[in-house]
């Protein structure tokens, strides 16, 4: 499966199903399917089976009351602006049976200073699931809207198999690195955001291949990009634009625990190591980007037991020789 989405929960508050939704009519499948001539795509005749075995219900969630979000300001404090206008939606819909509506987000920033990792925290902080979509090597307009199945090897779009093989009517789609998105003249690969972005139009939005409308309305659309010169105006007019600034060396210490945190207590050997980073290698790894730090600090871990020990030493923090050095400079 092309799109690369998991559930996600999160421990920063309480999470409840708020409804189930339907993303697509049964009927409207059994219809397609019905109409099917014999010598039509088998591609297509299995994927209408598949989703009349799945049914077009999917779970559409919210967190059940205002969650701690402390932590991921002080995880994340480069962010700390579309937080508080995620916190203000949250806080207007978690007391009511109103669903949750964040409007589409484009993350504006250098490259590596953790765009990405904001998308996958707030979709652990809704309780959701997570779709990903990189425009920087894709050419083809059908990668968001799929490509008809009179086409040899056509299939969905990513937008349609987040939705119809996935568990939830509101996942976090990320359209990363927007800007980088490339044509061939004759096909726009953000021409289906038009419609996908507008919350009218996106309750009945048709992928090319299945042709069977999709309700697409709740999905939370969040779009990084390095340049807004290269974003189509239309585009830019359906998004709130939110310039992500380098973090000042406090916040890129706490960025630098907070990456370390996750990564030691995701893994059973991370409990050999301290909660808290020693300070030189902190000091090392506040130098850099979010990006370059995880993977010092994966390194860190290992070259730590290599040498029988079970704390990270600055020597363990060993920089990729063939990867580019781009510290953040303070």
């Amino acid at each position: 499966m092309d799109a690369d989405f998991e559930s996600s929960r999160s421990g920063a508050g309480p999470i409840s199903v708020a409804a189930f939704k339907q993303v697509y009519a049964t009927r409207d499948v059994e219809s397609a399917l019905g109409e099917l001539s014999e010598g039509s795509s088998e591609a297509l005749r299995a994927t209408y089976e598949k989703m009349l075995r799945a049914g077009g219900l999917r779970f559409s969630v919210k967190p059940s009351a205002l969650p701690e979000m402390d932590a991921l300001y002080e995880e994340l404090p480069n962010f700390a602006e579309p937080l508080d206008d995620i916190r203000k939606q949250l806080a207007l819909c978690t007391e009511t049976d109103d669903r949750l509506e964040l409007a589409p987000m484009l993350l504006l920033g250098d490259p590596g200073i953790g765009k990405t990792h904001f998308a996958r925290r707030l979709a652990k902080l809704l309780g959701t699931g997570y779709g990903f979509i990189g425009m920087s090597s894709l050419t083809a307009g059908w990668v968001l809207s799929g490509a008809s199945s009179q086409w040899k090897n056509s299939k969905p779009g990513k937008v349609f198999e987040t939705l119809v093989h996935g568990d939830y009517a509101n996942p976090v789609m990320v359209i990363d690195e927007i800007d980088k998105a490339g044509g061939d003249g004759q096909y726009d690969p953000l021409g289906a955001l038009y419609s996908l972005l507008e919350m009218d139009t996106a309750r009945e939005f048709i992928d090319e291949f299945a042709e069977v409308p999709i309700d697409a309305a709740d999905v939370v659309w969040i779009a990084t990009a390095n340049n807004l010169q290269y974003i189509p105006d239309p585009i830019l007019n359906r998004m709130n634009v939110y310039e992500i600034q380098v973090p000042d060396y406090e916040g890129a210490c706490r960025i630098v625990q907070a990456i370390y945190s996750e990564i030691r207590n995701a893994h059973g050997w991370g409990k050999r190591f301290p909660q808290i980073l020693a300070l030189e290698p902190l000091d090392k790894l506040a130098r850099l980007s979010p990006r370059e730090m995880r993977r010092l600090i994966m390194n860190g871990f290992g070259n730590a037991r290599l040498s029988r020990r079970d704390e990270i030493h600055v020597e363990d923090l060993e920089l990729d020789r063939s990867a580019k050095k781009s510290r953040i400079g303070f």
